[in-house]
């Protein structure tokens, strides 16, 4: 029975990767008129928001992992 929790907590990732793309398309979008433009910008701000996402995992892993 303690398995639910946790399989509570990974349904709700799974809205992250939609919304990711979601919003790496629309911020591409105001910024660019051509397909090809919005699409590398869109990718390289989705690259980058992961990016800043892990790295903030690690530090707050790190600080719990040091207190």
């Amino acid at each position: 029975m303690e398995m639910l929790p946790l399989l509570a907590e990974v349904n709700r990732l799974l809205y992250a990767p939609p919304l990711l793309v979601a919003v790496s398309l629309v911020y591409a979008a105001t910024r660019h008129e051509d397909m090809p433009s919005i699409l590398r910008h869109a990718v390289r701000f989705g690259v980058g928001t992961v990016g800043f996402m892990v790295v903030v995992a690690v530090a707050i892993e790190a600080l719990a992992f040091f207190q």
